[in-house]
């Protein structure tokens, strides 16, 4: 989607939402972050054939939690893109991957950075990834797929996301 070299992540248009995820405006990431406005996110747990997690750390360059590890691919969704479609796209952008199956949805809440870039909805769907993957440079620093073993070994270890950690604490509370 973001091909060019000269694409400015904060300029793109995202849905403002009020507390009940209703499309409410529409405003620059940029500045959707800056004033803290309600908005919408995707988070994805990829899972190999083998049921093993794929892992990244996000690249020093990205405009929340630079550098920091998660256990999902996603993120925001464009202004007028349904969740479904953003976890699609998202997917297979950051995974670097087409033909990926339809992400399917597990739960959504309303997650509060507290300060960092205010609130969004968080949708956290789930797929199976088959393809040998190439995650975007631009994107992601280091990637791998570990087992529930290794994934529960490196979450006091590593410094993870923390919108990512909640939608991982979530997930295991349903019982995902």
């Amino acid at each position: 989607m973001h091909a060019s070299a000269a694409f400015d992540p904060s300029a793109e248009i995202l849905d403002v939402v009020d507390e009940q995820d209703r499309v409410i405006g529409q405003a620059p990431r940029g500045e959707v972050y800056a004033r803290g406005l309600i908005h919408r996110c995707v988070f994805i747990r990829v899972r190999d054939s083998l049921g093993r997690t794929f892992v990244h750390r996000r690249t020093p360059t990205k405009l929340v939690f630079p550098s920091l590890y998660d256990m999902f691919v996603g993120g925001v969704v464009g202004a007028g893109e349904s969740y479904d479609d953003a976890a699609l796209r998202e997917a297979e952008e950051e995974l670097g991957v087409s033909g990926l199956p339809r992400p399917e949805p597990v739960l959504k809440f309303l997650y509060d950075s507290e300060g960092v870039a205010g609130k969004w909805w968080s949708a956290v769907y789930e797929v199976r990834c088959d393809l040998p993957v190439n995650p975007q440079v631009e994107e992601v620093a280091w990637h791998g797929f570990l087992t529930d073993e290794e994934l529960t070994a490196r979450l006091g270890e590593w410094e993870w996301v923390p919108d990512g950690r909640r939608a991982y604490e979530r997930l295991l509370a349903h019982g995902a």
